[in-house]
């Protein structure tokens, strides 16, 4: 199963940059950053289509079958940056019907980072609610801390990723 991290922070270089570049060694994948793209807000009137969004999306919903987001905690909540990119979402279930479409069965993983050592379960609601809508099979979510031992964290969510495909590569 080809994966891809998606970094969506407002620095690119901090925790949440770090944690994302040791899973994606540890599972191999891919990884961008979505602040190198130009992505803007949601737009009842659609006069956004000119951006990064639907290209990249449909490289996205093309090339891969799982999605991790990689998004630090901000007041008790996903990053801006990827709330911004959530909201986009409704484009294709709109005016990109056809493309949205394409995102059904897609597997969706997140991975967290903060000073806090742990999330409520009320912070994976958007997540659970989102993919759920989209018909996206939403394999969970890990949060990490910069003084707890992330390498066995990451390991260990890689693994429960895994029992549910038999397509990803082994650590």
């Amino acid at each position: 199963m080809k994966t891809i991290i998606i970094v969506a922070s407002a620095r690119k270089n901090g925790n949440t940059n770090t944690v994302a570049l040791e899973l994606a060694e540890l599972a191999n994948c891919d990884i961008f950053n979505l602040s190198d793209y130009n992505i803007l807000p949601f737009d009842y009137d659609y006069q956004n289509q000119e951006d990064d969004f639907i290209p990249l999306i449909t490289q996205l919903i093309e090339e891969y079958e799982l999605l991790i987001f990689a998004t630090p905690v901000y007041w008790y909540a996903m990053s801006g940056v990827l709330k911004n990119f959530f909201d986009r979402f409704t484009d294709l279930i709109t005016v990109h019907k056809e493309l949205g479409r394409k995102l059904k069965g897609k597997h969706c993983a997140v991975v967290t980072s903060s000073a806090g050592d742990h999330l409520e379960d009320q912070f994976w609601i958007p997540f659970q609610k989102t993919t759920n809508y989209l018909n996206i099979n939403f394999k969970g979510g890990i949060h990490t801390h910069p003084e707890k031992d992330r390498n066995v964290i990451l390991k260990s969510f890689w693994k429960k990723i895994q029992i549910h495909s038999a397509k990803l590569p082994k650590i």
